[in-house]
């Protein structure tokens, strides 16, 4: 489905920022018309998205060789409205988007390392991999919506 890296990061970047508008419409039906089940719906499609944006964000940074601002950069860069859009113009621009899947080791010194061994064996198995980032975001999701929301810590006046 996604031939390459940038395509895939790029599909999860513009629904990382849909999924924010679905989530500020929620919040103005809410506060407009009373419609609680609006943010319900919006905050949890976010949710889900923000969650498969952070896998992707990892798994392409690990298979572009990504150093560790521009990692925390795109990674980060979901917690800010609309900012997974910039920030994909910005990977793209600068070449960090460029490149297949690495299915085989090269010489570079990071291919030998053993979460590199297990991306490329990933990566020969697609649909399987595919399969279980989708569960660990779901588990992921499931997991937070049982825990709840925040608790408030404020003192009470």
């Amino acid at each position: 489905m996604f031939r390459a890296p940038k395509d895939f990061f790029r599909v999860m970047a513009f629904a990382e920022a849909v999924s924010w508008t679905l989530l500020i419409g929620g919040m103005v039906l809410r506060a407009t018309g009373g419609l609680d089940v609006a943010v319900t719906i919006g905050g949890g499609i976010h949710g889900f998205v923000f969650l498969a944006y952070g896998a992707t964000a990892v798994i392409v940074a690990k298979n572009q060789r990504w150093g560790l601002l521009p990692a925390l950069v795109a990674i980060g860069s979901a917690v800010i409205p609309y900012a997974t859009v910039p920030t994909h113009f910005w990977l793209s621009r600068s070449g960090r988007l460029e490149g297949d899947w690495r299915h085989e080791p090269s010489e570079h010194p990071r291919d030998h390392t053993w979460h590199d061994r297990l991306l490329r064996a990933l990566l020969h198995h697609p649909v399987a991999f595919g399969l279980g980032i989708c569960a660990l975001v779901i588990l992921t999701y499931v997991m937070l919506l049982q825990a709840g929301p925040p608790v408030d810590v404020s003192p009470e006046s």
